[in-house]
């Protein structure tokens, strides 16, 4: 029998010595603390008292509190986590969150710029030639924002057709991509002021130094302010760029191979958006 207090230390303890990433135990740490308060407060004080119901009971009260689901979630994997190592510590006999479920979290449809915006997002920038090449790239490839600070100058070929070697990122392979007119041109007239570089990167600062994804990611909000765009984010742009190929009738399987999906479901469900989309701009119509 153990109390939960001490179940809590020793777990905390557990994912340091495995060597979880401190965000992660800070986290788990302060999950688990809320969930020992709540369950001290209906006087469970060891970890063996505590039961399925009272767990859901928790969970009920953070969405009672106006928790979002997807905090809920989280707490619900630090909830089971810590249970599961306290059954294989041998702390407890029946793990109480074996059927503990997830909130189910409908996924929110990507933002996808209008022709007016994206317009516009250019027209903001286009006097800071790296930020239109960045743009640029974002709109015409599709390509995710960390693959984007990750690539160098050899990446680029000059041509017709053009074309851009995208590095791995994380579990995502590297792959070769076109490169059209629009985009070479704003890369070229970049690196026209940008002259030669140590690093090899392509996208850099005023002193050379590999432009980081934080940089990239302040400079395209600080020009989707200056363009009048709301609620728009870097990845909006790769939102974009899949949304506006099958609108024009692009075949799925090429997009899904140039997006970098690993599965091509995940490029259908932009079907969904771009149907509701015009269904939505019909409605519009009519009234």
């Amino acid at each position: 029998m153990i109390p939960l207090k001490t179940a809590h230390t020793n777990f905390v303890e557990h994912l340091q010595k495995n060597k979880r990433s401190d965000a992660t135990i800070i986290a788990y740490g302060k999950d688990i603390e809320q969930l020992s308060e709540f369950l001290y407060k209906k006087g469970r004080n060891l970890v063996h008292e505590v039961t399925l119901e009272d767990l859901k009971d928790f969970m009920k009260k953070l969405l009672n509190e106006s928790f979002t689901l997807k905090t809920i979630s989280r707490k619900t994997n630090s909830t089971k986590t810590f249970f599961k190592y306290l059954k294989v510590e041998g702390y407890i006999e029946t793990d109480p969150a074996t059927d503990l479920t997830h909130p189910k979290i409908s996924p929110k449809a990507p933002r996808i710029l209008s022709k007016v915006e994206y317009r516009a997002l250019r027209d903001a920038c286009k006097n800071d030639k790296r930020t239109l090449a960045i743009v640029e790239l974002l709109l015409q490839t599709g390509i995710r924002i960390g693959e984007l600070a990750k690539l160098r100058t050899e990446d680029v070929a000059f041509g017709n057709p053009g074309s851009l070697k995208v590095p791995p990122l994380g579990t995502h392979l590297g792959r070769e991509v076109p490169l059209n007119q629009a985009a070479q041109k704003a890369i070229k007239d970049y690196l026209d002021i940008r002259g030669e570089v140590k690093s090899g990167h392509l996208f850099t600062t005023k002193n050379s130094n590999p432009l980081l994804v934080r940089n990239i990611r302040a400079t395209i909000d600080r020009y989707y302010r200056l363009g009048g765009i709301e609620h728009a984010k870097v990845n909006d742009l790769r939102h974009t760029f899949v949304a506006h190929h099958l609108r024009e009738g692009a075949r799925l399987d090429l997009i899904s191979k140039l997006a970098g999906h690993k599965r091509i479901s995940t490029t259908e469900k932009y079907l969904e958006y771009i149907e509701r989309s015009e269904e939505e701009k019909t409605e519009l119509s009519e009234l």
